[in-house]
């Protein structure tokens, strides 16, 4: 990484304790990259707010290609084939599909593969868990596809792939759940965040093998008020088909994938200039990134953006929140953050779940107009 911003350091005093941040190493200056937040969650008070993530603050898509690029562009060309990039729940996902596209561009021995919290009825290869996270189980599916699936059980390099590095446990956990249940020719892992406050744990521990690259490193220390009232977490950790199951037909990434076709309403015309929002939902990224950029390709001025099942509370760079129910019938709310009503000329909420499962409210109270994958 070769850095454009000189060592600094940063602090933010929330509800629980003061956060404060030292950053070594970067391509883009804190204020480009990221934000704070709370957590509403015991476990953990904190929260770093990506602005090139698109999940907890809209982006252009453009932006965020930009961070794809960038961080493909650190992960080395030689890595020993073939390599299984994965993506981490919820949060991760297109951020891995991005960095995977990117990376597979010079090579045709990958595969993209991602955690979910959402079952599909089809074979599971291990889980793990995301010790701090308010949902901390993930799931790693094995792939139908014969030929993918060999790429992946015969993977000699791995570059797992989050949105932020704190303790670098995450990491750790899933290397060794995959290695567990049979990755055996493992030779080359490389970690790979937008932010890494890690300071190399996952490293040290996973050995010589792996290497980490980021678009910034530093160090952080959370200086707890231990008097705070610990907040009330919502029930959000459900790991279950809900009353919407799944098709495995129209995968994404859940059971491994090499390329994902832009098919999301390919007739939608725009005019040039309209303020238009491309909003996820939940795990659903990838597919409706692809229509922002081909809406901003366009000539519209495109924000991209997504439900999550992370609870957060206003303030700091959460600005504002909806609250509603998800849409796969799992009985969790779901949020929506910095996304006020009459914000954008066009909402375009994006679903892989049929148009019933969609929070009317939500929909109500941005007046938006909901794609259904594969109608």
């Amino acid at each position: 990484m070769e850095s454009n911003v000189v060592p600094t350091s940063l602090s933010a005093q929330l509800t629980r304790g003061v956060l404060e941040v030292n950053v070594d190493d970067a391509v883009l200056t804190p204020a480009e990259l990221f934000g704070f937040a709370e957590r509403r969650n015991p476990k953990r008070a904190f929260l770093f707010v990506s602005k090139v993530l698109g999940r907890h603050i809209p982006v252009r898509p453009s932006i965020m290609r930009a961070s794809f690029e960038s961080l493909a562009a650190e992960i080395p060309a030689d890595l020993p084939g073939p390599v299984l990039v994965i993506g981490m729940a919820e949060t991760a996902v297109g951020l891995g599909a991005g960095v995977h596209r990117a990376y597979s561009a010079t090579r045709s021995d990958t595969v993209y593969l991602v955690s979910t919290r959402h079952p599909v009825g089809t074979e599971l290869f291990t889980r793990f868990e995301e010790e701090h996270s308010h949902a901390s189980a993930h799931l790693i599916h094995l792939p139908v596809d014969p030929d993918l699936r060999e790429r992946m059980l015969k993977a000699r390099s791995l570059v797992l792939v989050d949105d932020e590095a704190s303790t670098g446990k995450t990491f750790v956990n899933l290397h060794r759940a995959l290695v567990d249940a049979g990755l055996s020719h493992i030779e080359r892992v490389v970690t790979c965040v937008l932010t890494d406050w890690s300071v190399g744990a996952a490293q040290q521990i996973i050995g010589a093998s792996a290497s980490s690259v980021a678009l910034m490193k530093g160090s952080y220390q959370f200086h707890e008020d231990l008097h705070a009232p610990l907040p009330d977490m919502p029930d959000v950790g459900t790991v279950s088909m809900g009353d919407w199951p799944l098709s495995p037909d129209r995968d994404w990434g859940r059971l491994g994938v090499s390329h994902v076709e832009d098919s999301l309403a390919p007739d939608l015309q725009v005019r040039a200039g309209e303020r238009i929002i491309v909003i996820g939902t939940s795990e659903f990224v990838w597919r409706p990134f692809l229509l922002a950029e081909r809406l901003e390709r366009a000539g519209a001025d495109v924000h991209f953006s997504s439900t999550t099942r992370s609870p957060i509370a206003i303030g700091h760079s959460i600005k504002h929140a909806l609250s509603f129910s998800d849409n796969y019938g799992l009985g969790i709310p779901n949020f929506l953050y910095n996304v006020e009503p009459g914000q954008f000329d066009r909402v375009l909420i994006c679903t892989e779940t049929p148009l019933p499962a969609v929070s009317a409210q939500l929909v109500a109270a941005l007046g938006a107009e909901v794609i259904v994958d594969g109608q």
